[in-house]
């Protein structure tokens, strides 16, 4: 579903990211770890076509990113660090005007409803202002609406930063229920732990570059993270 060759980005004489390959297919869930400046974010925005890219390709489902730029976007959903919702509207109202936004068939509040139930909104709720949402039931609205418009691949840059542990582990089933409804995730992330016990690969950057990548079912927690130190000593 995505897959990435020998995608690079630089700036000038400043090179962002280095020619990168990776692929994630449907049903994946593909971390990212790095230090800020890794080029984890700026990976994830050439997938958005958000900034040009300075060599490679980026595909999604076959098409590529710059020639087909809307119909890759109706394939992705974005969710970054820090969802942006209009705090006056209720979570319903949200979830209801970005699901027709996508040019969908308007669904029905029922549907909507069990969609909020679905990725763990406390009852009561979508009825109420986002303006009284805590961070981690704004990342929920944020996967309720890819849910809506069907989104087929999902890209995450730091869902589960300032989440509590409870949150961050709600946060983490919901991915893992995506996942067996067959949708590619990449996800960039510091969060080790999250990323082992969500991940199905991870992959560890450093200075724009990917420098290791494996299984996340191969490695251990305390092994994954000497490893990540290790390498972010080197």
């Amino acid at each position: 579903m995505l897959q990435a060759t020998a995608l690079s980005k630089s700036y000038g004489e400043k090179v962002a990211l280095q020619p990168l390959s990776l692929t994630v297919k449907g049903g994946e869930v593909f971390c990212l770890l790095g230090a800020n400046g890794a080029g984890k974010t700026t990976t994830i925005n050439l997938f958005l076509d958000f900034i040009p890219r300075s060599g490679g390709s980026a595909t999604v489902n076959g098409l590529d990113v710059t020639q087909h730029s809307l119909e890759t976007k109706r394939l992705l959903a974005y969710i970054p660090e820090q969802v942006n919702l209009y705090r006056n509207l209720t979570g319903l109202e949200n979830l209801t005007y970005f699901q027709q936004l996508s040019g969908q068939a308007p669904m029905p509040r029922t549907a909507l409803l069990a969609l909020c139930d679905r990725v763990g909104l406390p009852s009561g709720a979508p009825d109420k202002r986002i303006a009284t949402y805590s961070k981690g039931m704004r990342q929920k609205v944020g996967i309720a609406i890819a849910i809506a418009r069907n989104a087929r691949a999902l890209l995450l840059d730091e869902p589960t930063s300032g989440l509590d542990p409870q949150a961050s582990n709600e946060f983490s089933a919901v991915l893992s229920d995506l996942r067996a409804d067959g949708v590619a995730i990449l996800m960039a992330t510091h969060d080790l732990f999250r990323a082992k016990e969500t991940g199905t690969r991870i992959g560890i950057m450093k200075h724009g570059a990917m420098v290791d990548e494996f299984a996340a079912a191969d490695i251990g927690h305390a092994d994954l993270e000497q490893l990540y130190l290790r390498h972010m000593r080197n």
